[in-house]
């Protein structure tokens, strides 16, 4: 079966080529040229992906992405003329996958949608999480590398758990922070390098060769599965 794409989008002829592109991919595709539709149209349809644009006729794409993350997890990749940091680090703490930024190749949105879509598909939830050798046991607050402990602090733990709800996403300082202390501390967003660095170390030193944990430039750090 096909996968379903959503494209909101109001530059008629933009949205078309982009709709032509995932065609040929091999995608159902629908277009909305407004966004006052879109949340609706999601909740009826629940498409495998949705191409939405920052700004929109109707309601705005962070609108949109925000009213959609309270009912559904669906991958949501953000297009924007918009380069603005403060635009890239709100569209993804509002829970997006991804942004592209235009100009943009078309073959470059499917490539994208590709990719987000196979992270998707390799999403793993519960109490017991596990990826690419990787275990966390939320009930004894311990992590594994194919069976050997990482010896984390709690913080690490909750650092590692928050990747691997959603591998892939992109998640900026700020919001990692708000996950990370059972209190109200107020820290540095730099405090999370010190964190990232401890737990690449404790992850290169099981996984050799594999940067598990990547930077994003200008935004923060994502959870990447090789391969």
């Amino acid at each position: 079966m096909k996968q379903h794409i959503l494209i909101v989008e109001d530059e008629t002829g933009l949205a078309e080529l982009l709709r032509d592109y995932l065609l040929m991919a091999d995608y159902d595709v629908d277009i909305l040229y407004e966004g006052g539709s879109a949340v609706e149209w999601v909740r009826q349809h629940n498409p495998a992906l949705l191409l939405l644009d920052l700004m929109l006729p109707g309601k705005d794409g962070m609108a949109i992405c925000r009213e959609v993350r309270q009912f559904s997890q669906v991958p949501i990749i953000m297009t924007t003329a918009r380069v603005e940091e403060i635009d890239r680090l709100l569209g993804l703490e509002l829970g997006a996958d991804d942004y592209v930024c235009k100009p943009y190749s078309p073959r470059e949105v499917v490539a994208r949608v590709r990719s987000v879509l196979r992270r998707a598909g390799g999403q793993v939830a519960g109490s017991m999480a596990q990826l690419t050798g990787i275990t966390l046991d939320e009930d004894a607050f311990k992590a594994t590398v194919n069976g050997t402990n990482l010896d984390l602090t709690p913080v690490e733990f909750r650092l590692l758990n928050t990747f691997m709800a959603q591998p892939g996403r992109v998640f900026a300082r700020g919001h990692l922070l708000d996950n990370l202390y059972d209190d109200q501390r107020v820290v540095s967003d730099r405090t999370i390098d010190t964190h990232i660095k401890n737990l690449r170390k404790k992850l290169e030193a099981q996984l050799p060769d594999q940067e598990v944990i990547q930077s994003v430039y200008g935004v923060g750090y994502k959870l990447e599965i090789p391969g």
